[in-house]
């Protein structure tokens, strides 16, 4: 029983009471009948004569009447065994007619929850967080309890959505203020450092500030890229990853000198934003290249297609990872361990942005541990 549906289990319920009720409806009239039935000759076995059982005529009086009682009883149990079946019958075949009513009934009563349920899943399955909370159920009809239960879950979807779009306006907005202040600081630097009269230890000390300021443009960039891939895309082109990857390549690679890439790079159609997969590809070959081993190690960077999907699979040796860490590395600000970022390896965003392109696109990016020491990271995106 648990393991049906509501409108199976609403179904059987709305079938099992008529059904009951036809049966107790039958047997009260099948008493009736029996109690009030009436002598199907109309003559009763008192209005006979009595006489001596001992004379002829008495012999046959009682014969007589023996025999009438005998027909008296067949043809009041034929009358109530045909009562009983045909009774039967129309209860079956009513009781059947009852249910498949209540299969429609139940349905049509469940289709509000159908639709709530609905919405609710296209919500969940939204391919990255705050996205498709503008839906709204917008149920109509009476206000019962089902109208009441949509309408409290279209408010708290209304909150939600300004809740995300605020969270998102303002990382966008902030990154945007102090991108002013960061291009005025290294304006400042520069021209301090270029001065004649600038001595060597101001030198020093303006390229430090230079490294720290390009550090912050770096994390500023990051961000916007992480708060417009979380948005919806408008506008999509035609783009082939493996351009894009033979392009990337070529700029990362001069990071790591000692570090060989291998191309395997087959056709990749896809559609999308140019410039976010152009971020998603760089992030992810500038990852390989950086968290590596200098002394023998390598990284491979392969596209094509897989199952009729654009995949980018980037390949490459490093530390050992553990197989529960790996989903942290997808979280903003996070790198191995659960370990906040610290350092001037980088800021923990990358693989956050190669996630959040990749949904914003309508497809995923997951990683495995390679054997050995390294990462796996795949990107699959819708075809063209």
């Amino acid at each position: 029983m648990k393991r049906l549906t509501i409108r199976a289990r609403l179904t059987l319920i709305y079938g099992g009471l008529f059904l009951l009720a036809g049966v107790v409806l039958l047997a009260v009239t099948y008493v009736l009948v029996d109690q009030r039935m009436p002598q199907p000759f109309g003559v009763s076995l008192r209005d006979l004569p009595r006489t001596t059982p001992t004379t002829p005529s008495g012999q046959n009086l009682d014969n007589l009447r023996a025999l009438v009682q005998e027909v008296q009883d067949e043809a009041k149990r034929n009358a109530l065994e045909s009562l009983l079946t045909q009774g039967g019958i129309a209860l079956i075949v009513v009781s059947t007619v009852a249910i498949a009513f209540g299969w429609l009934l139940a349905g049509r009563a469940l289709q509000p929850l159908h639709q709530i349920t609905g919405t609710a899943r296209r919500i969940a399955g939204a391919d990255t967080a705050g996205r498709g909370l503008h839906e709204r159920i917008a149920l109509t009809g009476p206000p019962d309890e089902v109208r009441e239960l949509a309408d409290t879950f279209d408010e708290m979807l209304e909150r939600l959505d300004r809740s995300f779009d605020g969270q998102r306006r303002f990382v966008a907005n902030a990154s945007h203020e102090l991108r002013t202040p960061l291009a005025l600081n290294r304006a400042l630097v520069e021209l301090a450092v270029t001065r004649p009269d600038a001595s060597a230890e101001t030198r020093r000390l303006g390229e430090s500030l230079l490294a720290v300021n390009e550090r912050h443009e770096r994390l500023i960039d990051g961000l916007l890229t992480l708060a417009d891939s979380e948005n919806e895309l408008t506008e999509r082109a035609p783009v082939n990853l493996a351009e894009v990857c033979a392009h990337t390549t070529d700029q990362a690679g001069g990071q790591a000198p000692g570090v060989r890439v291998r191309r395997v790079l087959a056709p990749a159609p896809t559609s999308g934003d140019p410039v976010l997969l152009e971020r998603l590809t760089f992030n992810l070959v500038e990852n390989a290249l950086r968290h590596n081993l200098p002394a023998d190690g390598w990284v491979e960077v392969r596209t094509g297609l897989v199952g009729g999907r654009p995949t980018l699979t980037v390949t490459n040796t490093g530390p050992v990872v553990p197989g529960y860490d790996v989903e942290t590395m997808f979280q903003p600000f996070r790198r191995l361990s659960r370990e906040r970022v610290v350092g001037a390896r980088g800021f923990g965003l990358g693989l956050s942005i190669v996630r959040a392109v990749a949904r914003a696109h309508g497809g995923i990016a997951e990683a495995q541990p390679r054997p050995g020491g390294g990462l796996v990271v795949t990107v699959t995106l819708p075809p063209a």
